[in-house]
Order: C-alpha cells, then sequence, then structure tokens
C-alpha cells in the first residue's frame, strides 16, 4: 500500500500556474482555491446527506436552527429572522411557507404588535431541528478531528479575520 500524497489539486494548480505564469504569486490562488473546495466538499459530503436524512434542506435548517437558538419561546418575528439569516423578504416568506406546510412552525400573532406576526418553532420544529442540530454538531465535530485543539483555535481566529475584513 502506498504512501498517502501530500499534495492535493490546488498544489498541482498553483504548479501550473508557475510554469505558465512565474511572475504572479499563486499562494492566494491556492489558499482562496482551498476555502472554495473545501466548502463545497463540507456541503456536498457532510451537510446535504445529514438535511437529506432528516428530510430538509438548508434553508429550512437554518430558519429552524435561528428559532432554536433564539430560545423560549422559541418565536422571532419574520424581520429579526431576515437579519439573522441576510436572505430577502420574500425568500423568507417562501421558507416559512414551506416550513409551516410542513407542520415546523406556526404563524402566531406578536402580543407587542396588533400588525405583527411572529413565527414559532412547533413542538414537531423543535424535535427536528434538535436531532439534526446534534448529527450536524457531531460531523462537524468529527470532520475538525484531525486538526489539535491549538490548529482549530487558531484556524477559527483565521477565518473570522477574513470573514470579517469581507463582511465588514
Amino acid at each position: 500500500m502506498g504512501q498517502k500524497s501530500e499534495k492535493d489539486h490546488l498544489d498541482m494548480i498553483r504548479e501550473q500556474w508557475e510554469k505558465e505564469r512565474p511572475d504572479l504569486d499563486s499562494e492566494a490562488i491556492a489558499t482562496v482555491g482551498r476555502i472554495h473546495r473545501l466548502s463545497q466538499s463540507i456541503f456536498f459530503q457532510i451537510h446535504k446527506p445529514l438535511f437529506d436524512r432528516h428530510d430538509l434542506i438548508q434553508p429550512d435548517f437554518d430558519v429552524l436552527a435561528a428559532l432554536l437558538r433564539s430560545g423560549k419561546p422559541y418565536s422571532k418575528s419574520p424581520g429579526d429572522l431576515l437579519s439573522t439569516l441576510m436572505i430577502t423578504s420574500g425568500t423568507m416568506t417562501n421558507r416559512i411557507d414551506r416550513l409551516e406546510s410542513a407542520g415546523f412552525v406556526q404563524r402566531t400573532s406578536d402580543p407587542n404588535d396588533r400588525r405583527g406576526v411572529l413565527i414559532r418553532l412547533t413542538s414537531k420544529g423543535k424535535e427536528i431541528i434538535s436531532k439534526a442540530l446534534e448529527d450536524h454538531v457531531k460531523s462537524e465535530t468529527e470532520l475538525l478531528s484531525v486538526l489539535n485543539p491549538k490548529e482549530r483555535s487558531d484556524l477559527s481566529k483565521i477565518l473570522k479575520k477574513l470573514l470579517l475584513s469581507l463582511e465588514g
């Protein structure tokens, strides 16, 4: 059995650029490419199968998780959900309609605003998101287990710094 290669796809791409355009520093291409490929791999190899097992799609998971992490009574206004999930109001309405049809959320009157509504997690919705969340945490913990605690901490800090520079 051969030794596993320490080179990845981006090493090959970088080598090709270094031959074709030695005047360019291809390190950024490799780094950003790895982030992109990692994101895609995480979605298709970890998240999508997890969502499929729980009969969810990622947007549903995102809404249900936002409601669960808001704490009791597990309800938010559509506007609060919009700001949490950074999506358009039309998209939010479609997500809420789909989740309401599935029995995962219900619309209730906002006691603080006679014209307003709150989106509340139902017991069925709380059960499904709780189970999916447990699997989600387990799978991401397993993914990161190849890193030691310091590497995990350093990676988190570095990625946060990059995200803040883009979202700032």
